[in-house]
């Protein structure tokens, strides 16, 4: 690649500016791969032959001149790989006009399918966002040369392509994106939510880098089937047969060089490290972040060299020599296969189009870089200048192929435009893959549960692990096991009722606060119980990873207000069903200690109400247990649950509540638990209210009842066991006696859970009111430490009495 003297000179003075070195151009000596930096490039480039143009004087970003021998370096240096095995990646490629052929054919239908959308989304055929990948078709050759139908893709919103190579049909990737029900997705999904099962294709994920934890569980859910011995059906369902002796599938991740500084990599590469991850972390570098020029933001954008610390190996190849990306690549691929653990694959390239299309191009250069790349940058036309040159083709072969290719693309464009829009009934049909009402006590565990149980866990951790149910059973039995117990309990008993549940928490192996996952690393091993760095964020969406892949994990967050690390995997568990259209079940737990207590002095960031946040997260099944039977039945039931649920306990109840549990059984997802029932006599005098309440609330009611009694009054007490979706039947009921309604609330006064409930009654039963809605819920204000000022925030028993005074004694 020839680069122009003037351009030259810019990109040294920005090099310069950026490191504080002064360059000579005409003695610029080639650094090594392993000193490559985003802005010298590991590049020779002749300034003395080199033609000017205008667009070239303004390039902020340099190409890299990388041959093959640079890679070869790379792979010995880094991957231990021998020159002879690294020639036999070379000759087995060159010498392939077959494969030479295929490759380009997946770059051209990579361009041509993008090329396509752009035109259909000018037309307002397609609509939304939409990311092109134009220029950077070095990538889906690569993974159409190299990754295997069974191998688990996750890509981020720049995904049409990839989902391509991986073999998704192109007339269903266009149909999603025309928002059709032939679609990926059934249209729920569109431009940046690519999915299909058959192709392991798992993701489009919009947010940037949330793909990254995913794609470790996915890539963990690989090593929990060699461990188990199991393997997945046609739909997803675990059965036992074991992966064939030589299974090599990997995960590989997609991500940009810009988001890849995001601090969810140095968790993956951590995560991969430790467990030997089979993962590949595919960094896509086009020297953009959005259209901000990466270095402008970021120290540092060689994303291959910051495994280093973890033991990761990575390798840099340049996006114009796409066979050269396919050898290196598949070496790279190959080195993964083989059982060594994860490595870094850095491709850099150029990006032809902006953001989307509807991008302003405002950032500095963005404009006349990409004119320049388009005309000097482009991987397809350089592919063909070098086999043209070489003579492995001919113009009028490669001109066949590209109509054989635009070809394709058009009866895609056809097949999406015939295609039906999806019945306005499908989105209410996706928002729970279990409806509600679901019995869970009739869903059956695996048939191979016993065997899967008998070859993973010894005799002697089996002896113990009954030993300590059976305690935990006596102590239920007796009405003296904790919340914390029985929720361990239920763990216990589902993890050895299908062995394809797991779990993750942080202190795991210590049980955390609560005791909920003692014992299960012991019992159950570190890949079914894994001790996880202090990331909520990270391990929820590992969680989820394992969850797309035919797992049940857990995740216990000891303290739920902990999980606003997670927020972005939180929400994304709760849209997936949604999202791929029905595809994708999400049978994941998270469980926690949270709310409110009186009186609880643990600060405002221990005491915010994060049951209130999750609230509005479509999706998700959200219900609180303030007793050990309510514990134990719900925690058995959404661990059978093909969505994602939350349990919220009570924080400050932990271990001080005891009880019995209904041994065995699953309680309903749906239901509220009417704890206390007025006296019909204050029903018939207008002297009974309803009191909704959950968490510590249910303690403060409980023991409101005899002062409220004494005072004349009486109560229709409401556990609301079930946040999400709420009991509006068992509310109507109470209703329909008292006509007077009291919350007693563990969220603040504005966005709260009362707020929520509130608007509903008024909504639906405005009717059975004689009264306005008593909302008894924290004040806005943080909650603070000392109890002298906690008192004017959170509301107890004493507010309630009060509370339901007025409403009984007040003319309305």
């Amino acid at each position: 690649m020839k680069f122009s003297a003037a351009a030259l000179t810019f990109c040294l003075a920005t090099a310069a500016a950026f490191t504080g070195t002064t360059v000579n151009s005409r003695n610029m000596v080639a650094n090594s791969p392993s000193q490559h930096t985003p802005l010298t490039m590991a590049a020779t480039i002749d300034a003395e032959t080199a033609t000017t143009t205008d667009a070239e004087s303004t390039v902020m970003r340099p190409p890299i001149n990388l041959p093959w021998d640079s890679i070869s370096s790379q792979l010995q240096e880094s991957f231990g790989y021998s020159a002879e095995e690294i020639a036999a990646y070379d000759s087995t490629l060159e010498s392939d006009k077959d494969a030479l052929m295929k490759l380009y054919k997946a770059m051209q239908l990579a361009r041509g399918f993008e090329n396509a959308c752009n035109q259909q989304y000018m037309q307002g055929k397609i609509r939304g966002f939409m990311h092109l990948d134009n220029g950077q078709e070095s990538i889906p050759g690569l993974v159409d040369y190299a990754i295997k139908k069974e191998d688990k893709k996750l890509s981020y919103y720049r995904e049409h392509t990839h989902a391509i190579a991986s073999g998704v049909d192109a007339g269903e990737v266009m149909a999603e994106l025309f928002m059709k029900d032939t679609g990926t997705c059934r249209g729920a999904g569109g431009s940046m939510h690519i999915f299909d099962r058959e192709h392991y294709f798992q993701g489009g994920w919009a947010l940037v880098c949330e793909q990254l934890p995913y794609a470790a569980g996915a890539a963990k859910s690989i090593l929990l089937d060699r461990e188990l011995g199991v393997s997945d059906d046609a739909s997803y369902k675990k059965q036992d047969v074991a992966p064939p002796a030589e299974d090599d599938r990997i995960a590989i991740v997609f991500v940009g060089e810009g988001g890849a500084q995001n601090g969810r990599t140095a968790e993956l590469l951590n995560a991969a490290s430790k467990d030997n991850l089979p993962l590949l972390l595919l960094v896509i570098d086009n020297g953009r972040a959005i259209n901000t020029f990466t270095p402008d933001i970021a120290r540092n954008s060689n994303v291959y060299e910051q495994g280093k610390h973890y033991g990761v190996p990575g390798l840099l190849v340049n996006g114009m020599d796409p066979a050269d990306v396919a050898k290196g690549g598949k070496a790279v691929i190959d080195y993964i296969r083989s059982g060594k653990g994860p490595a870094i694959l850095q491709v850099h390239t150029y990006r032809f189009n902006g953001h989307s299309p509807a991008d302003p191009e405002h950032e500095r250069g963005r404009k006349e870089e990409k004119a320049w790349a388009r005309q000097e940058q482009d991987p397809i036309k350089g592919f063909e200048n070098k086999y043209i040159t070489k003579g492995v083709f001919t113009e009028d072969e490669l001109k066949a192929a590209r109509k054989e290719v635009l070809a394709d693309v058009k009866k895609a464009v056809e097949f999406a435009d015939k295609s039906p829009m999806p019945p306005v009934e499908l989105a209410k049909e996706l928002e729970f893959p279990d409806a509600p009402a679901t019995d869970y006590n009739k869903k059956e565990g695996p048939s191979f549960a016993d065997e899967v149980n008998a070859r993973t866990i010894s005799p002697e951790k089996m002896d113990t692990i009954r030993a300590h149910i059976e305690a935990l059973t006596a102590k239920a039995k007796a009405g003296e096991i904790s919340i914390g117990d029985a929720i361990n309990l239920a763990v216990h008993e589902e993890m050895l009722r299908d062995p394809t549940t797991t779990i993750h928490a942080e202190d795991l192996q210590a049980g955390s606060s609560y005791d909920i996952p003692k014992l299960t690393q012991q019992t159950y091993g570190k890949g079914r119980a894994a001790d996880e760095i202090i990331d909520e964020g990270h391990f929820i969406g590992k969680a989820l990873g394992e969850a797309l892949n035919g797992y049940r994990p857990i995740v216990e967050l000891m303290n739920t207000n902990f999980g606003i690390y997670g927020m972005a995997e939180i929400s994304s568990a709760g849209n997936t069903f949604a999202t791929t259209g029905g595809k994708f079940d999400m049978p994941m737990t998270i469980i926690g200690a949270g709310g409110t207590a009186p009186n609880q002095a643990l600060g405002a960031e221990h005491s915010q109400p994060f049951h209130a946040y999750v609230m509005g997260i479509p999706g998700l099944k959200i219900g609180t247990a303030a007793s050990p039977e309510a514990a134990y039945g719900l925690t058995k039931s959404m661990i059978r649950d093909n969505g994602p649920c939350f349990l919220f306990a009570p924080v400050k109840m932990m271990k001080e509540a005891k009880g019995p549990v209904d041994l065995g059984k699953c309680m309903p997802l749906n239901k509220a638990a009417v704890l206390h029932e007025a006296d019909q006599s204050c029903v018939d005098n207008g002297n009974a209210v309803t009191v909704l309440t959950y968490l510590h609330g249910v303690k403060e009611a409980q023991m409101a009842i005899k002062e409220i009694q004494e005072e004349g009054f009486d109560i229709d007490l409401i556990e609301l066991r079930s946040l999400k979706p709420l009991d509006m039947e068992t509310i109507k009921t109470s209703l329909s006696r008292t006509n007077k309604l009291a919350i007693l609330d563990e969220s603040t006064k504005s966005g709260g859970v009362g707020a929520t409930i509130s608007a509903l009654v008024s909504e639906e039963l405005f009717d059975l009111l004689d009264a306005p809605v008593k909302r008894l819920c924290m004040d806005d204000a943080p909650v603070p430490y000392a109890s002298s000022m906690e008192l004017a925030v959170v509301k107890r028993g004493s507010d309630l009495v009060q509370g339901v005074f007025d409403l009984c004694t007040k003319k309305w």
